[in-house]
């Protein structure tokens, strides 16, 4: 299980497509117990007090999506937390930046993706066509932006230039949850309900799994400057490393995690996740130091985006 949210909110959110009743009941099964994630389970109490990290840090400031609170809140490196300006949210997910300081959100329970201009300069909603609860989503170096259209299982791609919406070539999908992208265009994919992290690469000699043991329900991913893969195994409650150079996989050293979804690695390799249930966000330091971000009012925080430390003034607009 990844997400829980307050039973008042089950009003707000659709049922799923019809479709969905064709497929085996093993997997339907399945495919519930992540979409209650989205829709009717209760939110643990918020306020819950825990250690925090009073070392000083330099760390770009920390983006986290505030699911149960409809809002996105940032957490500055120096201390202190703000909410963006943003109206409308219901459900919020999935962050990501884009390369003209654009801030990119999953508007889940509209299905929509919502764009804040720079220094929160207006709000506009990105032109897509029938997204069905949106989830995780990234940004390429050009600025096209890839989104986790979960419930129409696939991801869709959103080119900077405006030529209009495509459908990445994946195959088997099942409700793709978190998205992130290599440098040179791989797209990696969180395939929930499949147990596993597929690898879309950006030259199309396609789809392939990353081999990996005993992923559930797998959810958020992230990737350090040096290429490993961080893995929200929700269902396990954990995190696991992907190592770049080996392949080899091992669990990130952390205690006491409930359901963690969104992840953020920044340049000095400090692992950011959106621990769901305890209403936090955990960091965890290369030395294996593990500590609480300061925040305040938290209801199951899921996705997390560190702003770029530099953006790139003089490029076209988005």
């Amino acid at each position: 299980m990844a997400e829980r949210v307050p039973a008042d909110s089950y009003g707000k959110e659709p049922p799923a497509p019809v479709r969905r009743t064709r497929r085996p009941l093993s997997r339907r099964i399945a495919a519930l117990a992540g979409l209650l994630l989205l829709c009717v389970l209760p939110a643990p109490a918020v306020g819950v007090t825990q250690p925090h990290d009073a070392r000083p840090h330099t760390s770009p400031p920390l983006y986290v999506s505030d699911y149960g609170n409809d809002r996105v809140v940032t957490l500055p490196g120096s201390g202190g937390q703000t909410t963006l300006p943003l109206d409308g949210l219901v459900r919020p997910t999935g962050l990501a930046w884009g390369r003209t300081g654009s801030l990119y959100v999953s508007d889940t329970g509209n299905n929509r993706v919502v764009r804040l201009l720079p220094d929160g300069d207006g709000q506009s909603t990105v032109p897509t066509e029938g997204l069905s609860r949106p989830l995780g989503l990234a940004v390429d170096p050009v600025g096209d932006l890839y989104i986790a259209d979960s419930f129409n299982d696939r991801v869709v791609k959103v080119p900077a230039d405006g030529t209009g919406q495509t459908t990445v070539p994946t195959s088997g999908l099942l409700h793709p949850w978190g998205l992130a992208l290599e440098p040179d265009g791989d797209l990696y994919v969180s395939d929930f309900v499949n147990d596993r992290v597929v690898k879309v690469p950006a030259d199309g000699t396609g789809q392939t799994t990353v081999p990996t043991t005993g992923l559930s329900q797998p959810t958020g991913l992230a990737l350090s400057a040096t290429g490993d893969l961080y893995v929200s195994d929700s269902g396990n409650n954990r995190v696991v490393k992907i190592a770049a150079r080996t392949g080899t996989q091992t669990t990130v050293p952390t205690t006491g995690l409930s359901s963690p979804l969104g992840l953020a690695v920044d340049r000095r390799g400090t692992l950011y996740v959106a621990d769901a249930f305890n209403n936090r966000v955990l960091r965890v330091r290369p030395d294996g130091t593990q500590s609480t971000v300061n925040s305040t009012g938290l209801n199951t925080p899921t996705g997390l985006a560190l702003r770029p430390v530099t953006r790139t003034l003089a490029a076209p607009a988005e």
